[in-house]
């Protein structure tokens, strides 16, 4: 739980975010996401338009999937360590991270996969009205957009905004005519901070979504 001094500095933060960037093209419920990134990474270039993309029914459906105790299944342990764990503990939402176990590089070593790739196919069952988080591989959110159009994992949310030169903005691209809700942005940037910062933002419009 954040302290009152923490509580503090984050709110001057975030008036500081506000003062900084003025008017904006994001909605009422977007623009806390978006601030929270900016807040995360101190990039300024996220609040630009169409900078952070949203499928129609990505907020409603993550803080409903969110709400219900949903799986978080993310790409690496990075993005784990950005999660507020009060909330994961509050909704009881089991966060999910394969990247590690031993077992994987054998099996993309196997079959030419990245461990991201390989780690995101064995979590494939567990996405299923769960929310995806992918903050550092490209290769883990292409493997999820093809686990989705082979009918074999069908998540609330798709959080995919990888960091990277190699396939990050193709990725994406590709991600942007999936039939699924999704939060991603354009272009190279991105990270496991951007990540967690997104699904700690939909946790906190849950909790005000819940006490109007």
């Amino acid at each position: 739980m954040q302290t009152e001094k923490g509580q503090s500095i984050e709110e001057e933060s975030m008036q500081i975010i506000e003062n900084e960037i003025g008017s904006h093209d994001y909605n009422q419920l977007e623009w806390p996401i978006v601030r929270r990134i900016i807040h995360a990474t101190a990039d300024f270039d996220f609040a630009k338009k169409n900078k952070i993309i949203f499928h129609k029914d990505a907020i409603s459906n993550g803080i409903t999937a969110l709400k219900n105790g949903c799986n978080i299944i993310v790409d690496v342990n990075g993005v784990i360590g950005g999660l507020n764990k009060q909330n994961l503990k509050e909704f009881g939402n089991e966060v999910i991270c394969n990247i590690s176990k031993p077992d994987i590089a054998n099996e993309a070593k196997k079959y030419n996969k990245t461990r991201a790739q390989t780690s995101m196919r064995m979590a494939a069952s567990q996405m299923n009205g769960g929310v995806v988080v992918i903050g550092n591989a490209p290769t883990a959110l292409l493997e999820v957009i093809q686990l989705i159009k082979e009918g074999i994992a069908n998540p609330a949310l798709l959080v995919g905004i990888p960091v990277g030169f190699v396939s990050a903005p193709e990725s994406k691209e590709e991600l942007l005519n999936l039939d699924v809700p999704f939060i991603t942005n354009s272009g190279r940037k991105g990270g496991s901070a951007c990540a967690s910062a997104i699904v700690n933002a939909l946790f906190k419009l849950l909790r005000e979504n819940s006490s109007s």
